[in-house]
């Protein structure tokens, strides 16, 4: 028995089906049904996190799994698995997180150094060169900065305590109870007293004063000796004691 297939009637079917909004034999006819590599690898991929030792998996399927990972992830994935290098397929995805994080610049820099050294290394031993060398140099810096606060804080410490703690010399204290402070302060006064005085007897004024005084005494002594009326010069003695004696005396 022979069965004939009019596939004229069959796309006017399915026209007819596409205009009436209902499509989905249509669309079952075209969609691929996952095999079921396919739906492990989605798993793996969706449980990326959980990856440890990837043991003899094929390679073609890392590929698909392992371009998901985060560094971390991938790290993890290379240090568990035991007994195989990954660097095939790992080696591109490492030269990927380089650039991501060091720079495009950087990345063809150390392209250039290895072609011409004519040295190959692989990128997971670059990141984590490179990585290390950042942590380095950012820990100087930090230690760095932390030293100068450190230094500054003891400096502004250290004046502080000079303010508080600052004690003036104990022959500037005046003292009221004898001792090196009043004899100091004594002697000072004195010096300038006799200094004081010394320009003062020889000064103009105080030479003038005394030459004034001199004259005035020389004219005193000059009147005394007159004599007075009525008086003998043989009884001079007598009579001068006789009015020296006070009234009271005589009386």
């Amino acid at each position: 028995m022979i069965m004939k297939v009019d596939f004229a009637s069959f796309k006017v079917s399915l026209s007819e089906d596409m205009r009436s909004g209902q499509p989905e034999r249509y669309m079952m006819t075209r969609r691929k049904v996952p095999s079921l590599v396919d739906l492990c690898v989605q798993a793996a991929v969706d449980n990326v996190r959980y990856l440890g030792d990837v043991g003899d998996t094929d390679i073609q399927l890392l590929d698909r799994i392992l371009s998901h990972c985060t560094v971390e992830q991938l790290m993890h994935v290379e240090n568990s698995t035991e007994g195989r290098d990954l660097s095939p397929v790992t080696d591109k995805l490492w030269k990927r997180f380089y650039e991501l994080q060091f720079g495009g610049k950087s990345t063809n820099l150390v392209i250039e150094r290895m072609k011409q050294k004519k040295v190959s290394f692989k990128w997971k031993k670059l990141y984590e060169a490179k990585a290390k060398d950042l942590e380095e140099a950012q820990q100087k810096s930090f230690d760095r900065i932390k030293e100068l606060y450190k230094k500054e804080d003891a400096r502004k410490q250290s004046r502080q305590v000079q303010l508080c703690t600052k004690v003036p010399p104990s022959s500037n204290k005046r003292s009221f109870y004898g001792g090196p402070g009043s004899s100091n302060i004594s002697n000072t006064k004195s010096s300038i007293m006799k200094k004081a005085k010394l320009q003062f007897l020889n000064s103009h004024e105080t030479k003038n004063l005394a030459a004034m005084k001199r004259n005035s005494v020389q004219k005193s002594h000059s009147i005394s000796p007159m004599r007075k009326p009525g008086v003998f010069p043989g009884n001079g003695s007598a009579s001068t004691s006789k009015l020296a004696k006070p009234i009271g005396s005589r009386l």
